[in-house]
């Protein structure tokens, strides 16, 4: 849906003038390993076992404020009379210098909509527990894993004074190597007037439910039962999702409008545990960043299974006993009276485990995040950079590296990153 063009001169520029151009050389580690180098070091993962993720278009050469080498500015000194050479700049020089400012946009143009809010949506005096913010910002450290999510307004909905539809929910259950964190984003019916509603109806009534069951599911990822966690997590998120139908038939509204699609993120809080466990039903990304290579590890819808029927498929001209069918003329079939109506069509169940190694970054987001990240190379491109150095970035600067700005993308941003100690 096409959106009004704001008034001109809104644009930012591309850079800040403040940030200096940076050299286009790459230091020699910063090179992508070859591609039997990385198949001889990925792990099995217990989701595709016989495949390896696959990995996204090529990246472009660095550009701008993502060129700088691998340890900035800093030049090795020649060492001096009875000096021993040392080539390691940390242990001569300290903590490594930060890495350079996020940039405002990546592509050709800055994108047409102010890259800050513009309208307030509007108040219900009666319902001000409908009011959502503009954006929600958190974090954690729990086990092997740093855990940074935000989920942003889209610039869209910042000009036309729309609330933010995508939804975010943290919780931890148990505590200790017992704990159990879980991270749900879910995006509401674009159209749909209470979209947001219902997106954070779905996030809470999935939480209550993992939160029931997170002994039994942290002792399942421990132990890496598969089987067992996908079938107990399906039958969760079914679950979850009749609720909100249910609840859109008791508020009289259309449960087609009163829907969201929903992912979620399982970290385990023992230290030794690295498998990570995400399931969802909708479109969305899920993505790892590893050797600063990004890697696609959406999973895939199964395939239809079964025969063929009319009308779908390569359906035969006559039946075995040699009756000829007949051509689909258009006329509606009663219902049988001793069959229910067919309901609509869900969307499938996704389910993915993975063994994370040392260094992998895991991304979850929804369509908002995941339509740039796949279709601009520029945006891959700096937040590889921004997101591979030794330690994960703090809030503020999550924040700003989430927020980078690409034309064409409008829709709230909600994105939950995981960096593996």
């Amino acid at each position: 849906m096409s959106a009004p063009a704001p008034p001109q001169g809104t644009g930012r520029p591309a850079v800040p003038p403040s940030v200096p151009e940076a050299s286009p050389a790459r230091h020699p580690a910063t090179e992508p390993s070859r591609p039997d180098d990385r198949a001889a070091a990925s792990e099995a993962n217990p989701s595709a076992p016989d495949a390896p993720a696959p990995a996204l278009p090529g990246r472009p050469p660095p550009s701008g404020p993502t060129a700088a080498p691998a340890y900035g500015d800093w030049t090795p000194a020649a060492p001096s009379d009875g000096e021993p050479a040392d080539a390691s700049p940390a242990s001569r020089l300290g903590p490594l210098p930060p890495p350079l400012p996020s940039r405002v946009h990546v592509g050709t143009r800055p994108p047409t909509y102010d890259a800050e809010p513009t309208a307030l949506p509007a108040a219900d005096p009666d319902d001000l527990d409908a009011l959502v913010p503009d954006t929600v910002l958190d974090g954690a450290r729990y086990g092997a894993c740093t855990l940074r999510a935000v989920s942003v307004r889209g610039d869209s909905a910042r000009y036309r004074g729309e609330p933010r539809r995508d939804a975010l929910l943290t919780a931890r259950f148990g505590s200790g190597e017992r704990a159990l964190v879980l991270v749900a984003l879910a995006t509401g019916t674009r159209t749909a007037p209470g979209a947001h509603l219902a997106a954070a109806e779905v996030c809470r009534w999935i939480a209550a439910a993992v939160g029931r069951s997170h002994e039994r599911l942290a002792a399942d990822i421990r132990a890496a039962r598969r089987t067992d966690l996908k079938a107990g997590l399906h039958r969760l998120t079914d679950r979850g999702l009749g609720k909100l139908r249910a609840a859109a038939t008791e508020q009289g509204l259309d449960p087609d409008d009163y829907a969201a699609s929903m992912r979620c993120l399982l970290l385990s809080g023992d230290p030794e545990c690295r498998t990570r466990v995400f399931f969802g039903v909708g479109p969305g990304g899920l993505f790892r960043l590893r050797e600063r290579e990004w890697q696609d590890i959406e999973p895939e819808v199964a395939e239809v299974k079964g025969e063929p029927v009319l009308g779908f498929g390569s359906a035969p001209h006559e039946t075995p006993d040699g009756d000829r069918l007949t051509m689909d003329l258009g006329i509606p079939t009663p219902p049988s009276p001793y069959e229910p109506a067919p309901g609509p069509p869900r969307e499938p169940f996704r389910f993915r485990t993975s063994v994370a190694r040392p260094g992998d970054v895991l991304l979850m987001c929804g369509t908002g995040f995941a339509e740039p990240l796949r279709g601009e190379p520029g945006l891959r491109a700096h937040l590889a950079d921004r997101w591979s150095g030794p330690e994960p970035p703090g809030l503020t600067a999550y924040l700003a590296d989430t927020q980078v700005r690409v034309k064409g993308y409008a829709d709230d941003r909600t994105a939950v990153a995981v960096w593996e100690a």
